[in-house]
């Protein structure tokens, strides 16, 4: 599993002395949102395990939390398992891939939500990277690219990696 985050700047703030503050800090908390992609493998259930901890925080807010799945339907019993608040998470039924970016990007927007979960069938575009993240800030929300990995393995290719930033620990 491979996560990348588009934007860190939410990080950085600017103290009252001018020097800047390298903290992290919920969305909330900071007036922005981020936007993260977590690449995945089907048979790695390291992507809940690393997930539900974060949503289970996010669903103590009063906003909700949404999951743009379309090939997947959440059962009520995963979520009672996980800790997740069942009157908290939405999913509509029916949604196509091709407009899930389209979707995420206006619950991102609305700032009626914590958490946009997203799958997506492939890579996304530069151009709607830049429109989540403006989205995101806009709403003060996070948003989650939840992408499968391409499963054609190359000799090239690095592992699977998690990129934590060391500037969120100092």
């Amino acid at each position: 599993m491979r996560t990348q985050s588009f934007d860190s700047s939410y990080f950085r703030q600017p103290s009252r002395t001018g020097s800047t503050v390298e903290a992290p800090q919920p969305a909330s908390a900071t007036g922005g949102g981020i936007i993260s992609e977590v690449v995945y493998s089907a048979g790695q259930p390291m992507v809940s395990q690393l997930l539900l901890p974060l949503l289970q925080q996010l669903g103590n807010q009063p906003r909700w939390l949404l999951w743009l799945a379309p090939q997947q339907k959440l059962s009520r019993h995963w979520l009672l398992q996980s800790g997740l608040p069942l009157d908290k998470v939405i999913q509509p039924h029916h949604i196509n891939p091709v407009t899930t970016v389209d979707a995420m990007e206006k619950a991102l927007q609305t700032g009626n939500y914590s958490a946009v979960l997203g799958w997506l069938p492939a890579e996304l575009t530069e151009e709607e990277k830049i429109r989540l993240r403006h989205a995101a800030r806009s709403g003060n929300s996070y948003g989650f690219i939840m992408r499968p990995q391409n499963e054609s393995f190359s000799p090239d290719r690095p592992f699977s990696s998690l990129k934590i930033h060391p500037i969120l620990y100092h």
